[in-house]
């Protein structure tokens, strides 16, 4: 990968995501609802209301709202918050870690499960455990996250007590590192796994299938032709299966934040799918407009990543 890729892609980040966020400027306000009647209520008067547009600058064209937004943007500021009267990117960087905490858990795990399973239905293609793990990979991917959210919290934490019903920590336990840490993972393991639940069927769709293709290859013929350990083959088969599995991996970042959202709400997770949730409940512009800002750089960002792992995986393929 030469130097001058490299660049050329980093250049390109901030203009995407400022493309992005300009667009999602129109949306956000061009979507029904008033931010003011959201904030003040629905029985105030007429001067207080247009007090209140004047003071958020809603009183004006949405051309000059939108000039005047690129232009704080460009200086990183994406305004303050209708609903707390804070900088809206502070607002929305509070929450963040705990987002990220969830959908990196989620997305280690479905990518781990994935390719294992995968690789058992693969190399027992057409056997009962093919069949099983292909059946199911089916109805995972089929079943939405939140419902399996739901379900997981009246069986495994209600019914059956094994996990916490929500939040992030427990506030009553001692506050010892160790067991902080512990009980944090605790916490996590089942959003986590209700998040990977469909990541999980999609990897294993996509191992099974390219290492039923590449059974086929000549590479792999001769290898055991030579005599080499199953696991060996294996291994150097996957090298070329796990090209596409990358690329679709890479590319579902924004998915695994569109579930985060739904599993934040139901498990009390503190992240930004909460926050989201809040501020279009109030239509906070600037918070929401934040928060697609932070998603559209990670997206984008994971996208370059993925690009750049293709030469790792593939040693064939150069970037001029």
């Amino acid at each position: 990968m030469s130097a001058r890729y490299l660049l050329r892609r980093l250049a390109q980040v901030p203009v995407t995501v400022v493309a992005i966020v300009g667009l999602t400027f129109l949306l956000v306000h061009l979507a029904p609802g008033d931010p003011i009647l959201a904030l003040a209520g629905e029985y105030g008067d007429a001067e207080y209301y247009a007090a209140m547009r004047a003071r958020f600058g809603l009183d004006r064209p949405l051309a000059a709202q939108l000039v005047t937004y690129a232009t704080n943007l460009l200086q990183g500021d994406f305004g303050i918050s209708f609903r707390l009267g804070r900088p809206a990117l502070a607002v929305a960087l509070e929450r963040l870690p705990a987002t990220l905490l969830l959908a990196t858990a989620g997305l280690a795990v479905s990518s781990a499960v994935g390719v294992a399973l995968g690789t058992a239905a693969g190399r027992r293609a057409g056997r009962p455990l093919d069949v099983g793990l292909r059946v199911g990979a089916v109805c995972g991917h089929a079943t939405p996250s939140f419902w399996l959210a739901q379900l997981a919290v009246l069986t495994l934490a209600f019914g059956a007590g094994l996990f916490p019903v929500q939040g992030m920590t427990d506030a009553r336990l001692p506050a010892s590192s160790l067991g902080r840490m512990a009980d944090l993972l605790h916490h996590l393991a089942l959003p986590a796994l209700v998040l990977a639940a469909s990541e999980v069927a999609l990897t294993t769709r996509l191992v099974r299938a390219g290492l039923v293709e590449a059974w086929r290859a000549d590479y792999l013929r001769t290898a055991r032709a030579k005599g080499l350990p199953d696991r060996r083959v294996t291994y150097h088969a996957l090298r070329n299966v796990l090209l596409p599995v990358a690329t679709v991996v890479g590319g579902r970042v924004g998915t695994f934040f569109t579930g985060a959202v739904l599993v934040e709400i139901v498990f009390a997770w503190p992240g930004v799918g909460r926050l989201l949730l809040t501020s279009a409940q109030t239509r906070d512009y600037p918070v929401l407009l934040a928060i697609f800002g932070i998603v559209s750089l990670g997206v984008v960002l994971a996208n370059l990543v993925t690009d750049l792992l293709y030469g790792w995986l593939d040693p064939r393929i150069r970037y001029d």
